[in-house]
């Protein structure tokens, strides 16, 4: 019987790559740049490679019963990135067949929305629940619609592409080609773009305008400095990011909304507007029922436990039998 499978989480800035068994434990692990491979071939034989050389130092093929992969724009249905558009490769990339190929092992992909949700439910702070939302909020936002203890991907795959629906007429411009999304306003670029345009239309002092390239990361540790510009971006970004949820909440009606991605290290300073915005507009029958949770693991983690949730439920294909 095989135990092990491997986890694959593909990010804009590194590929992390791991060894699981059946309990969930992560046996061990390795990471590469994502942006060294501007052609989608040449990043498929990279990570051909990692995975080679992390099973065969830790065990070898005879354990290793599939492979799942965590990436943005992924689509579950179709084992194919589909018109990434933060990602460098453009166009429908079938990188699930295209690992298969390559690996000789059965592969699922799935985005990561979709997959971190796997990972919470197996896993983590959604573990038990049947209905809940998951929402990412990194470079981009994306979320995962668990409907009676499943996931609910839609007729296409495309389902909780909450991100991409409009927030402001005629806003912000988006990657994906519209204007006003809501990610534009809640996700990692999102809060720079408010920093930016607090800095522009004030005068007030900030340390924000000493930063020579300035992150979400770093509007965050200013808010722990008191910094008032650092605060009040991220009090912006709290109103729209509960502006969107309630919408959401009053279609879906879940038990938990479970936030996950590096803008949510911004703590209290984003998520105490976000609640007091959902509540403001949330269906009033909703109010108080819907409880928000942050992820408790480290970050990937949650992306490959789901990976390998993904991993373990393929069908076994394998040229080593």
């Amino acid at each position: 019987m095989k135990t092990r499978v491997v986890a694959v989480d593909i990010r804009l800035e590194r590929t992390t790559t791991a060894i699981i068994d059946v309990r969930g434990s992560i046996l061990a692990r390795d990471e590469f740049p994502t942006g060294d491979s501007a052609n989608v071939g040449d990043f498929t034989s990279l990570l051909s490679e990692n995975i080679v050389n992390l099973v065969e130092n830790n065990g070898g093929y005879e354990s290793i019963r599939s492979i799942g992969i965590c990436c943005p724009s992924a689509n579950f249905m179709t084992g194919c990135i589909e018109n990434a558009p933060n990602l460098p490769w453009r166009g429908v990339v079938p990188l699930a067949a295209m690992m298969r190929d390559r690996m000789g092992l059965a592969v699922a992909l799935g985005n990561n929305a979709h997959v971190c949700a796997l990972g919470e439910h197996a896993y983590g702070v959604a573990h038990g629940m049947k209905n809940f939302i998951l929402i990412t909020l990194g470079s981009g936002m994306g979320s995962c619609i668990f409907s009676n203890g499943a996931p609910h991907l839609g007729r296409d795959g495309f389902a909780g592409e909450i991100g991409h629906t409009c927030a402001k007429l005629d806003g912000r411009q988006c990657a994906c080609g519209n204007k006003g999304c809501l990610e534009m306003y809640t996700s990692a670029k999102g809060v720079v773009q408010t920093a930016q345009e607090l800095l522009a239309e004030s005068d007030a002092p900030s340390m924000m305008r000493q930063v020579e390239h300035l992150s979400s990361s770093t509007v965050s540790s200013l808010c722990n400095c008191g910094d008032a510009l650092a605060i009040e971006t991220m009090r912006r970004t709290g109103y729209w990011l509960g502006y969107g949820l309630a919408n959401y909440a009053s279609i879906i009606n879940p038990e938990a909304i479970v936030l996950t991605g590096g803008v949510t290290h911004s703590g209290d300073f984003l998520l105490d507007p976000m609640e007091e915005s959902f509540n403001t507009h949330v269906f009033h029958n909703i109010q108080g029922k819907v409880k928000f949770l942050v992820t408790q693991f480290k970050e990937s983690e949650a992306n490959l436990l789901g990976a390998s949730v993904l991993a373990w439920q393929v069908k076994e294909y394998s040229l080593f039998k």
